[in-house]
């Protein structure tokens, strides 16, 4: 995968997520869950693009590494979201399936970094 499409990826995660909440949800919770889930998808986007422009190897792993928290925060978002039916199966499936997906090639290329 090119590291251009990865950037794809993750900028449609976010768009994605940000999407799900045109409306802001009513009660206290969905809207604390919401607000933070739209700030960490992206950011996992945002620090991925500061690790394209990394002048080291050591600055791109460590941009990589906020990114894969970022990614695994969404991920456990989204997971308590869905045990509090604030989100559809269907939609919670998609999110989760990509999320998963990042986090996997995310890892892949921090191990690859440090070979």
């Amino acid at each position: 995968m090119a590291y251009q499409d990865l950037a794809d990826r993750l900028e449609n995660f976010a768009a994605e997520i940000i999407k799900l909440y045109e409306k802001m949800p009513h009660s206290y919770a969905a809207q604390y869950l919401a607000q933070q889930l739209i700030r960490s998808a992206c950011s996992s986007a945002l620090n991925y693009g500061e690790a394209l422009g990394a002048g080291t190897t050591k600055d791109r792993v460590n941009k990589l590494r906020i990114t894969l928290k970022e990614l695994r925060e969404s991920l456990r978002n989204l997971r308590i979201q869905n045990k509090a039916n604030l989100l559809t199966s269907e939609k919670y499936q998609t999110l989760q399936s990509e999320n998963d997906e990042l986090i996997r090639i995310v890892v892949t290329l921090i191990k690859n970094s440090n070979d």
